[in-house]
């Protein structure tokens, strides 16, 4: 799909995010990319082989402790 120089990223690759937008529908809460992935607001994504990459959601990289 991507005619871009260089190429985008392909959709299988780490960083299919860094494609371009083909169409952008932010009050759906989601874009498509040139690779054919659609990529949702909450960093989930649908792959153009119909496989689902679920949303990642943020980690802390500290141990809280509770306040005593």
């Amino acid at each position: 799909m991507c005619e871009h120089r260089p190429p985008c990223p392909s959709a299988e690759a780490d960083d299919r995010g860094a494609a371009h937008v083909v169409t952008s529908h932010p009050e759906q809460g989601w874009s498509l990319l040139c690779n054919g992935v659609v990529m949702f607001e909450d960093s989930g994504e649908i792959l153009p082989s119909g496989r689902v990459i679920a949303p990642r959601r943020w980690q802390p990289r500290v141990q809280l402790r509770p306040a005593s």
